[in-house]
């Protein structure tokens, strides 16, 4: 299989263009339970550019009757990134003091439920609650400090590449 590195300046871009604005070719979730992880799932797939077509257990959008739970779930998202060994982007769970541009944070509570999905755009300058910042929807954010979110736990998936088709 042919890997590729993940493109962070794009994913980042991306996020920073769209942070308080909706990409038309993408439904707005917001309404829906959350648009946080279909905006990371956007802003992943700028840096990417490939998507996992596997029917339910891959990540992909093609309209918003047509695309798997990890575009758009929280929990799915992880579960695709920290297992895929297919085609497309895939991630390792690290500490955020590991944390990069354009890997993506999640949110949980003390009975770890993960309920928010962000993608990091700034670390200033060694990661930690206070020096990392995030991009967002559901709660809009473009340089939002981690710190000022109320959860318990985070989770940090690293983008390590991306498995390209044959």
């Amino acid at each position: 299989m042919l890997f590729a590195e993940y493109d962070r300046a794009a994913a980042v871009n991306y996020a920073l263009k769209w942070a308080f604005s909706r990409n038309p070719n993408y439904l707005d979730f917001h309404g829906l339970g959350g648009d946080c992880t279909n905006f990371v799932s956007q802003c992943v797939f700028a840096g990417s550019g490939v998507m996992n077509y596997t029917k339910t257990f891959g990540w992909y959008y093609t309209s918003s009757s047509n695309r798997t739970p990890s575009w758009t779930g929280v929990e799915y998202f992880n579960k695709f990134f920290s297992s895929n060994q297919g085609v497309g982007p895939f991630a390792s769970e690290v500490p955020l003091e590991k944390a990069l541009l354009g890997d993506v944070i999640q949110f949980g509570d003390e009975n770890y439920h993960f309920f928010h999905t962000a993608i990091i755009t700034k670390i200033d300058p060694i990661p930690s609650p206070e020096s990392v910042f995030v991009a967002a929807h559901s709660y809009d954010a473009d340089y939002r400090r981690v710190a000022s979110y109320s959860f318990d736990i985070l989770r940090v998936l690293h983008i390590e590449g991306v498995r390209l088709p044959s």
